[in-house]
């Protein structure tokens, strides 16, 4: 499979996807909608979104000023990111082999799919190849410490339990329900020291680290979000 995106899971999954992402407030993505964009702030020039899925993030590149091309390794993912008018130009394209030149892009944004890759490593290369010298890439990841983690159940202040090791690299099947919709996750799992390193051999260093907080907590899954970070973002920029 070398870098590229789990397509065979995301393919069978899509419309799940489609439906669970833009379902109104459903998904974690919109109570920390507000803090992500503030973090990567407004701008100009040329972003481009690895693994854009429906189109959520390619759209708010749009509203932050940005000419935003989006791309994702299934086919019916880019597609419905089109009908939804998320971006100026649509590609599909998987992460190991961008069809881009060298240096084209101002802003480069991995949202919660270097998860998704085999290959770390190689696609963090890939994506240097097509930043330009003074580009940034904006990295969101399921928290690494929360992923090898559970809350014992679902009250707010339930402990927080890690039963294995936080070390190595797992991959993870899953399955979420709520409201009536129903998501399935694979990918893989792995500490924060292996996406560090992969940055480190693309020639990257975090310039930015947050552990966001949402911006709302009304519902118990975001409460317990609100005591241990689900998500972590990072900005990374060429070594000097």
């Amino acid at each position: 499979m070398g870098a590229q995106r789990d397509t065979t899971h995301w393919s069978k999954v899509a419309r799940q996807w489609i439906e669970w992402a833009r379902a109104p407030g459903h998904d974690a993505f919109w109570a920390y909608r507000h803090s992500l964009t503030r973090f990567i702030g407004y701008g100009a020039g040329r972003a481009l979104e690895i693994g854009c899925g429906e189109g959520r993030v390619s759209r708010e590149l749009k509203t932050l000023g940005f000419q935003v091309t989006a791309t994702d390794a299934v086919a019916e993912l880019v597609e419905a990111a089109r009908l939804a008018d998320s971006a100026e130009n649509y590609t599909v394209a998987d992460a190991k082999n961008l069809p881009f030149s060298d240096g084209r892009f101002n802003l480069v944004v991995a949202y919660n799919v270097l998860m998704d890759v085999e290959n770390v490593p190689l696609t963090v290369r890939e994506i240097r190849r097509v930043m330009k010298p003074d580009a940034t890439l904006f990295i969101s990841l399921v928290h690494p410490f929360r992923d090898r983690g559970r809350f014992i159940d679902s009250d707010p202040n339930a402990p927080f339990i890690v039963s294995g090791t936080y070390y190595g690299r797992e991959r993870f099947e899953g399955e979420e329900t709520r409201a009536g919709l129903r998501m399935q996750f694979a990918g893989w799992s792995q500490p924060l020291e292996n996406y560090v390193a992969a940055l480190e051999g693309a020639g990257l260093a975090i310039a930015s680290l947050r552990e966001p907080v949402p911006d709302r907590t009304a519902e118990g899954y975001l409460q317990q979000s609100a005591r241990i970070p689900l998500f972590l973002w990072l900005k990374a920029r060429a070594l000097r």
